[in-house]
């Protein structure tokens, strides 16, 4: 029996070491995993093909993909980046701007609006990251202080950026991801009534910022801009 139980015991000692081993490997792999995905959000080298009056002739060379109709910008925050557009809502939630699997995905334009921003109403959407990252600037947004602070930023149309509008952002808050009013475009002149009703009338064309909220699939941090003219 004492030959047995040390037999048993070298077992049980091997068999513990194994599943040690593979619970420090699944740590070591989730906190990898962690480290790339934030890591590849907060690439700030797909700023050298931002388009701009110095290196617009340059931009057909970019490795951004074709898919991209715009850049935005938000002034002193980490927004500032590429705008893509899918041919369906999904495509760019899983690819970054080149066009290669990320979880970060991409900042993009909701399929159903006007590649050129014209629509009266457009919607953005982005990953809501840690530290700002991505769409996660957009919960400081909800504090009026730091809306009012941080009103200004830059819409740049077109793979070229030929096109330049300020934007002027107004208000922020949270809603559920299924509100026809906020993320239907066939519903505008809904949301254009509930922002008049609470004191904005203007009748410039409006830019909505998207981005998950809280601890549900289903709630939505929303920041809302006027696209100002030329």
């Amino acid at each position: 029996m004492t030959k047995f139980w040390k037999v048993m015991n070298a077992i049980y000692e091997k068999t513990m070491l194994g599943i040690f081993v593979i619970a420090l490997l699944v740590v070591l792999y989730a906190i990898y995993d962690t480290w790339y995905v934030f890591d590849h959000a907060n690439d700030v080298s797909l700023r050298q093909f931002k388009p701009n009056a110095v290196n617009a002739a340059e931009n057909g060379d970019s490795p951004i993909t074709s898919d991209m109709v715009g850049w935005i910008t938000v002034d002193d925050t980490n927004i500032d980046y590429p705008i893509m557009q899918g041919v369906d809502n999904s495509q760019y939630l899983n690819l970054d701007p080149y066009g290669v699997y990320s979880l970060s995905g991409s900042i993009f334009l909701d399929c159903r609006n006007a590649p050129d921003f014209e629509d009266p109403y457009s919607i953005i959407y982005g990953h809501h990251m840690e530290y700002g990252v991505m769409f996660g600037a957009l919960d400081d947004f909800l504090d009026a202080d730091y809306l009012n602070a941080h009103k200004t930023g830059e819409l740049l149309v077109g793979r070229e950026g030929k096109v330049v509008n300020k934007l002027e952002l107004f208000y922020a808050m949270k809603t559920n991801a299924k509100e026809d009013m906020v993320f239907d475009p066939d519903h505008f002149d809904e949301l254009r009534q509930f922002l008049e009703s609470q004191g904005f009338k203007r009748d410039n064309r409006i830019l909505c910022l998207s981005t998950c909220a809280g601890g549900t699939s289903s709630e939505r941090t929303v920041v809302f801009a006027y696209i100002l003219e030329n």
